[in-house]
């Protein structure tokens, strides 16, 4: 079997067995699973075979034209370089893993069948963006995974949060589609075609004449899909889905397709100098800002997702500095690791039986309660911090020293303000990200908030996903760097020594400054009873040990309900807490800004509509409706009076002779 055909079939069997699943959930429910599972698993044991084919060497590139479209032709292609092979050999992996782990997850779940057939829907869509060589196609499967992330997000639609976050979340997208199509089409039109080997090869040769409009709008959709600023708003809600939909999302679809869109097209950005150094500020406050919110949440999910957010920013960073190797390395680590943090996370939440206690604040000592995920997660927070030998660590240094690389003035690719913004922005993130990396470990494993009861052991099929993940998040990186390199664009992944010291020192810091941080607090606490600290969970410590102190009782007696008063990061951002905690409140900016001037101009346009338009629609109508009225009352059905309007007007019009004729 030639690899084209091989790599046809990797999209086109997680689609069958969505279909077969649709079809036999209700009539043959014990179908479902193996239908969820075989064909992804199928799908992932392709792409292993397509990647090893391919072998990091040059490209494979197939194409057909079904049917005429137009002056720039639509078409069927392909294009597997090494960057493609190893991307769809992450997604098959958490695909399949995530498949595997939601039997366990989602076996009592009655809308599983309809769960399942999305999620292998959504892979296949991932597949189609990632091999795809016509950006026509591709943005087929980029609109495909925005549609199954909306029904996926809100699989509990009997919350409102669900319902909430899902709508969000396509709408977000939505708005950074419409300019991203735009783009595609602009491009497709100076180009001439829509295939991604003919169009860099435009690149090349100077024929397009607008890039740097080009490549803004296509930041646009970029920002949406991969969750950037000012875009990144939705991922954090989207946290109301199924924990395995959120690794899904995370570590290998939908968020993982914008950057992976501009390092296919990387030479198109690298065209414009401005669309690079924008690039780089999206980056680099996406990677702070999100950070900082991080080290404030208190649901632990919401936790990985502005972390998703903060790695993300680092992928974008590297592209920002010309990089695509890097980019790539980073987000095959973060693939393996984020998937793993939530899937433990999932594993935390599953334990207590609700969704409750993915509140930090009142987790009571997990560690014997959940020992398989309590390892894992630990060797996933390690690979965040980007602590060697971890995978996280090898891939968050060669960002950092292409920064550097790009700062320092060695290349061309990208402006040197780009890299310094990407560089001073990394530090900042890697100490903040080994932060908050810290804290969640703290609060999760050794916090004291109440203890919640016991639901038993987890599924075996849980835990072992855990520890499949583990590996990649304990060796990928130490593997990629030695044996990839060729897949790499034959970049040299081995560590330097500058931006290695540079980026393990800060973190290393943020990490042992958390910890210190939290010994004190819970020191402070441990003199304070419990349930004070519930009445003031946004109030400063001095305030809430004064008051227990002087009533010697708790202000509140729901102790169960009460946070941990051991949280560090209330201490570490100060004043700023609240305000990160919130996300800065962009949400509310956006609706100051947006929202309601189109609420506003929407209840102006219905006041029109009713009141003007209306009115003379019901005033068009009176006019006929009075005449029609008029005339009715004349026909009487009395002969004698049609005799004498006869006669009258008879003698009217005879007057009226007599006169003209006078007259005249």
């Amino acid at each position: 079997m030639t690899t084209t055909t091989l790599a046809v079939l990797v999209p086109l069997l997680p689609f069958l067995g969505a279909a077969a699943g649709l079809l036999l959930g209700r009539t043959a429910p014990g179908f479902v699973r193996p239908l969820a599972v075989l064909p992804t698993l199928a799908a992932l044991v392709l792409a292993v075979l397509v990647a090893s084919r391919q072998g990091g060497g040059r490209a494979v590139d197939a194409a057909t034209e079904l049917t005429p479209t137009g002056s720039v032709p639509v078409e069927l292609a392909l294009h597997i370089d090494g960057f493609a092979a190893l991307v769809a050999v992450l997604v098959g992996t958490v695909a399949t893993c995530v498949q595997i782990y939601s039997t366990g997850y989602l076996r009592d779940d009655p809308r599983y069948p309809s769960y399942a057939a999305l999620v292998s829907l959504f892979t296949s869509a991932m597949f189609l963006v990632v091999y795809s060589g016509d950006l026509m196609v591709l943005l087929v499967g980029w609109e495909i995974m925005g549609i199954c992330s909306y029904f996926l997000v809100g699989h509990y639609w009997e919350t409102p949060e669900a319902r909430a976050a899902s709508l969000k979340a396509f709408l977000v997208t939505k708005l950074g589609d419409v300019p991203f199509l735009i783009g595609l089409l602009a491009l497709a039109t100076e180009a001439g075609s829509f295939r991604i080997t003919k169009i860099l090869g435009a690149v090349a040769n100077g024929s397009l004449d607008h890039p740097t409009l080009i490549a803004l709008l296509l930041l646009a959709g970029v920002a949406g899909k991969s969750a950037q600023f000012p875009l990144h708003t939705w991922l954090p809600d989207a946290m109301a889905g199924p924990t395995p939909v959120s690794a899904l999302i995370h570590a290998a679809t939908m968020v993982a397709a914008g950057v992976y869109f501009v390092a296919r097209l990387l030479p198109l950005f690298e065209a414009s100098r401005a669309a690079m150094v924008v690039l780089a500020v999206m980056a680099a406050v996406t990677m702070v800002g999100s950070a900082l919110a991080a080290l404030a949440q208190d649901d632990i999910k919401r936790v990985l997702a502005y972390s998703t957010i903060g790695q993300l920013g680092y992928m974008t960073g590297a592209l920002a500095a010309g990089d695509r190797g890097a980019a790539v390395f980073h987000l095959l680590t973060h693939g393996a690791f984020k998937a793993l943090l939530f899937l433990a996370a999932g594993v935390i939440i599953h334990a207590a039986g609700t969704n409750s206690l993915a509140a930090m604040s009142r987790m009571h000592n997990l560690r014997d309660r959940v020992p398989d995920a309590y390892w894992t997660m630990s060797v996933a927070l390690l690979a965040l911090a980007a602590i060697p030998p971890f995978s996280g660590f090898f891939s968050k240094e060669s960002v950092l020293g292409v920064a550097e690389h790009v700062a320092t003035g060695h290349t061309e690719h990208a402006p040197g303000a780009a890299g310094w913004t990407v560089l001073v922005a990394g530090l900042i993130t890697a100490l903040l990200t080994a932060a908050y990396a810290t804290r969640l470990w703290l609060l999760a494993f050794r916090g004291r908030g109440a203890e919640a009861p016991d639901h038993g052991r987890q599924p075996v099929v849980m835990n072992a996903v855990l520890w499949v993940l583990a590996i990649p998040s304990l060796a990928l990186g130490g593997l990629a760097f030695r044996l990839l390199p060729d897949w790499f664009d034959g970049r040299d992944l081995t560590p330097t020594l500058t931006t290695s010291v540079l980026g393990t020192g800060v973190a290393l810091i943020g990490g042992i400054v958390t910890y210190a941080t939290w010994r004190h607090t819970t020191a402070f606490a441990a003199r304070i009873p419990l349930g004070a600290v519930a009445a003031h969970p946004e109030g400063d410590a001095a305030r809430v040990e004064a008051e227990a102190i002087a009533s010697h009782e708790p202000a509140y007696g729901d102790v169960a309900s009460a946070p941990d008063p051991s949280d560090p990061g209330r201490l570490l951002l100060g004043p700023l807490h609240r305000h990160a905690a919130a996300g800065f409140h962009l949400d509310a900016v956006y609706t100051t800004l947006f929202v309601r001037p189109v609420q506003a101009g929407a209840s102006l346009v219905r006041f029109l509509d009713r009141e003007v338009v209306d009115t003379y629609v019901r005033g068009a109508g009176a006019l006929p409706r009075w005449l029609g009225g008029a005339v009715r009352r004349a026909q009487t059905g009395n002969v004698q009076t049609y005799v004498s309007a006869l006669l009258a007007g008879t003698v009217v019009l005879a007057v009226a002779a007599v006169l003209v004729a006078t007259g005249a």
